[in-house]
């Protein structure tokens, strides 16, 4: 669950009205009530969002506390709603940025914000990890990418499709536990890894499972490889299966907390 300290410190601000509440509360009410319905905002052609809505049901590792959150403030007392979050920076579609794996490795608000907008690649290994939960991104499968495609732009961010998102509705399947608690997951091998960011240069490295390494990883070779580089790795993403291979570019909406290792953040491909 989320810190108790914080759980009560939401609680304890709920309690006392904020300053709002002195001015003219009851007339907000009755301009709120006389206000039409929210409508959902249809997606612009062209954005793809790659983004899980954060919430306590998406898969997480064991041990780490689902996102949680409190009311904290209500339209009808003050007029404004707000909510207190908790949450673990590794959580939902997030960010791992280099000091997640590098002692005094760059922190989220310290990132480079032009590695932050980039030529999207999304390679497909989905076929392969449907049969094998252990598959993994490899040094051939960048190669036959860029055999079909040409050559991976410099400062890209490359994304591996492995088809996993299938399981996001459950978390047993998504995290998949064997009979002696080990997860078995798609992700990147450490020489894919080492070869993306050493011969094609790319700001950063993406996927759609809990982990840049495949769960079965003991080393964390990819983590190791992209972070320990300096590049950053996003992880949990969605819809991938709708990105193009190519051209289209990537915005990460990473967290800027000072010291951070990472956070959830909103990734959208221009399409």
């Amino acid at each position: 669950m989320c810190a108790p300290r914080i759980v009560r410190l939401a609680h304890e601000n709920a309690a006392r009205p904020s300053r709002r509440a002195l001015f003219a509360a009851a007339g907000l009410t009755a301009l709120a009530a006389a206000a039409p319905p929210a409508r959902a905002v249809p997606a612009a052609r062209g954005v793809l969002d790659l983004t899980h809505t954060l919430g306590p049901g998406l898969p997480r590792w064991p041990g780490t506390p689902p996102f949680t959150t409190v009311p904290v403030a209500w339209h009808a007392i003050g007029g404004f709603g707000q909510n207190a979050l908790a949450y673990w920076e590794h959580s939902g579609t997030h960010l791992d940025a280099p000091a997640h794996r590098v002692p005094g490795g760059v922190t989220t608000d310290a990132l480079a914000v032009a590695d932050l907008v980039a030529p999207l690649v999304v390679i497909d290994i989905s076929a392969r990890a449907e049969r094998d939960p252990d598959a993994a991104l490899t040094i051939d499968d960048i190669e036959n990418w860029q055999i079909e495609h040409g050559r991976i732009p410099e400062r890209a961010f490359v994304a591996v499709h492995s088809g996993w998102e299938r399981h996001i509705d459950d978390a047993a399947a998504f995290l998949n536990l064997d009979a002696g608690g080990v997860p078995h997951a798609p992700g990147v091998s450490p020489d894919a890894a080492a070869y993306l960011v050493q011969r094609c240069e790319v700001v950063g490295v993406g996927v759609d499972t809990l982990s840049l390494d495949h769960a079965l990883s003991r080393d964390q070779g990819a983590h190791t490889a992209i972070l320990g580089a300096g590049r950053y790795g996003v992880e949990m993403l969605a819809n991938l299966g709708a990105a193009p291979a190519s051209g289209a570019t990537v915005v990460i909406g990473a967290p800027k907390h000072l010291g951070g290792t990472g956070g959830p953040c909103r990734v959208l491909a221009l399409t």
